[in-house]
């Protein structure tokens, strides 16, 4: 027990001693006021503080396919077919799915009860061209008479003024009484009297409205006639465009009323594609005529033209309507086929750096950009993502220095020295 505790008592003995040597150097040093690097050493020390960094020149990458939208074939031209007339039908010749040529017949409707119409209609133009024919006959027939007549009392008239002439002068020489002589007076008169009412008759008749009636008559008749044979153009049912008759609701036997859909035909040939494009898509299309397009499955590539590109967005999608015209004689374009329309041919080439040399803060990302031995910071905004490279769509361009090493213990503004 005595041992341990002289052991224990040297020890501690030992250590006072050593603090006291280590405690007397550390006052002498500070006394001295001596710096403990050396001035030679202190340009040394600046010189490690500015990094070394690698760089490379931003230029274009490929970034992505080229750029597609999907759109469908629709037909270029859809035309409902309605019936005109009433009446059953008794004849289907076309079928639906068939292809009809414009004027081809589709359908017939029983014509019996216009055809009966027509013959009475043509029997009514008899008529009124007999009471016509009548009408002028009676017409020259009386105006000769009254001609005749009017002459025969003009002529006669004439006699009886010489009469009176000479029963004036025997009146005068006293040969004939004055009773005698007002008596033929008279007589004269009446006859200019009877004269004046036939002339007045001959007038009449040849301004009256008798044969003009006549002849109106007969001309509506015809004109029932020409409705009647227009309609029964309409008892058979054509094709008004050529195309594939898709829609055919009727069947023999069944009853029909102006207006009612018997057909609709659509037009595929031309085929037409229909897109509805968001803004930027249809920036791709705009001030072109032709747009190349294939039908996925399929390697060949086909080209449409542009017929309709909207300049005024739709306010309920938000989207540019596209129309366009293909030429599809063999038909193979069916309505409801999707097709893929190239809005670029080729890969787009873009501004993209490496993705490593990104320093991202939060929700902003930045680069660094030499510029002669300083950097600069640059918030950028990002695109698409290729591989190792990311499309930059702001805040750099191409053919500046990017930092590609280092970036992320730099600060804007801080010189730097290139590696080889």
């Amino acid at each position: 027990m005595m041992k341990h505790r002289e052991r224990k008592n040297k020890r501690n003995k030992a250590s006072a001693v050593l603090g006291a040597v280590i405690l007397s150097v550390a006052v002498i040093s500070g006394c001295s006021g001596a710096d403990p690097v050396t001035s030679a050493e202190a340009p040394a020390g600046q010189e490690q503080q500015i990094k070394t960094v690698k760089t490379t020149t931003i230029g274009k990458e490929k970034i992505g396919e080229p750029l597609e939208q999907v759109a469908e074939v629709v037909p270029s031209l859809r035309m409902d077919v309605f019936a005109k007339v009433s009446g059953d039908v008794v004849q289907l010749l076309k079928n639906r799915g068939d292809y009809v040529n414009e004027g081809d017949v589709i359908l017939k409707i029983d014509m019996d009860d216009v055809r009966l119409q027509r013959q009475k209609g043509q029997l009514g133009i008899k008529s009124a061209q007999a009471q016509l024919k009548q009408g002028k006959e009676d017409y020259t027939n009386g105006v000769t008479e009254m001609n005749n007549s009017i002459q025969k009392m003009e002529q006669g008239i004439a006699d009886l003024e010489k009469n009176y002439n000479k029963m004036r002068n025997d009146y005068d020489l006293g040969l004939v009484t004055k009773i005698e002589l007002e008596q033929m007076e008279t007589q004269v008169n009446n006859q200019k009297m009877d004269l004046d009412i036939l002339q007045k008759k001959l007038a009449t008749l040849e301004s009256s409205d008798s044969l003009a009636a006549l002849e109106v008559q007969l001309e509506s008749s015809q004109l029932t006639l020409q409705e009647i044979d227009r309609s029964l153009q309409h008892y058979e049912v054509r094709a008004p465009v050529s195309g594939i008759l898709t829609e055919l609701p009727v069947v023999v036997k069944a009853t029909l009323s102006p207006g009612v859909q018997v057909g609709r035909i659509e037009q595929l040939n031309p085929a037409k594609i229909s897109a509805t494009l968001t803004e930027e898509a249809a920036s791709y299309l705009r001030g072109k005529d032709e747009v190349t397009f294939y039908v996925p499955g399929s390697s060949e590539k086909l080209t449409g033209t542009i017929t309709y590109l909207a300049d005024v967005m739709n306010v309920d999608t938000k989207t540019y309507d596209l129309d366009v015209e293909v030429a599809n004689d063999d038909l193979e374009l069916k309505p409801g086929t999707r097709v893929q329309l190239m809005l670029t041919e080729e890969e787009q080439l873009v501004v993209a750096v490496p993705t490593s040399s990104i320093v991202r803060e939060g929700s902003d990302s930045y680069v660094f950009i030499l510029k002669q031995e300083h950097v600069e910071r640059r918030k950028v905004e990002l695109g698409r993502l290729e591989g190792l490279n990311q499309e930059i769509l702001s805040g750099v361009e191409e053919g500046e220095r990017l930092v590609i090493s280092g970036q992320h213990q730099l600060t804007d503004q801080e010189a730097v020295k290139v590696a080889d």
